[in-house]
């Protein structure tokens, strides 16, 4: 069975129920760095390559940002401001980056030999971002505690990333055509903007997510280093929700099947799937 079943479809679910919160970490940030790069490039050639430098960290402030932002929402509400959140994800700041970069450049030596390398990296090291934040790892570490997570489930996690850069492409596709009508600056620079808010906090959904099924499955399996899928990390009460503890297979913020406690696997195999918050007449 496919533990990645319905992942993307349970991404876009809480995408819709937490556009506004997530939308705008990601547009301020980015909104941020674009002024900041701008305003640097007018300084000369130091000034531009300054500015590049500021806004490739933007995005690694970003990526720990969104997946801090998708562990607090998981419980079905967003308990952290957009500030609290930002600065909830800062600490992992530098972690991120320096795994990123190691990342970025083994993957781009595996494409540009054989490809099939890149591809195999990309996919083995798809959660490092999630398990540097959410389980506080080492640059490190992170790389391995990926590999463990993902050994088993390599294609699972392959196809779910190619569908994902399928999407992501079209994004980028529809947006250049709106934007081909303005100056070429002008468009190609709303263009980014506008891109990266709408599709990096879907991309952290989805990597975050599969980084807790795989978890899940691993807990269940005696693979993991928890003891259970419930069982959150030592020293950091962020896992599974902001403060909360994941449940179990009836779905986010739905009490386990079966009687089963904290501590104990989720009933049915541990996917679950994100439960919406109640409507104000429901409650």
């Amino acid at each position: 069975m496919n533990p990645l079943s319905g992942v993307l479809d349970e991404a876009w679910r809480m995408y819709k129920t937490f556009a506004k919160h997530l939308l705008v970490i990601a547009f301020i940030i980015y909104l941020g760095a674009a002024i900041i790069e701008g305003l640097l490039a007018l300084a000369g050639t130091f000034g531009f390559w300054l500015g590049f430098v500021v806004s490739v960290v933007a995005l690694f402030l970003l990526q720990a940002t969104l997946v801090k932002a998708v562990q607090d929402v998981r419980d079905g509400r967003a308990d952290m401001s957009i500030s609290e959140t930002v600065s909830a994800a800062l600490p992992y700041l530098w972690p991120v980056a320096g795994a990123s970069i190691l990342a970025g450049i083994a993957i781009w030596i595996g494409l540009f030999l054989l490809i099939v390398p890149g591809l195999f990296l990309i996919t083995i090291w798809a959660v490092i971002v999630p398990v540097i934040v959410i389980e506080r790892s080492g640059v490190l570490a992170s790389f391995g505690r990926s590999r463990t997570l993902v050994r088993g489930h390599f294609w699972h996690v392959f196809w779910t990333l190619v569908l994902v850069f399928l999407i992501m492409l079209a994004v980028n596709i529809v947006l250049g055509l709106v934007f081909r009508a303005l100056p070429h600056v002008l468009g190609s620079g709303l263009s980014a903007i506008i891109s990266g808010t709408l599709i990096s906090p879907y991309i952290a959904l989805v990597v975050t997510l599969v980084y807790y099924r795989l978890v899940g499955i691993s807990a269940t399996t005696g693979a993991g280093q928890y003891a259970g899928y419930q069982q959150p990390p030592q020293g950091d009460p962020g896992y599974g929700g902001y403060g909360q503890p994941p449940q179990g297979g009836g779905g986010y913020g739905q009490p386990p099947e079966g009687g089963g406690g904290h501590g104990q696997p989720p009933q049915g195999g541990g996917n679950g799937g994100y439960q919406p918050p109640p409507q104000d007449g429901e409650r």
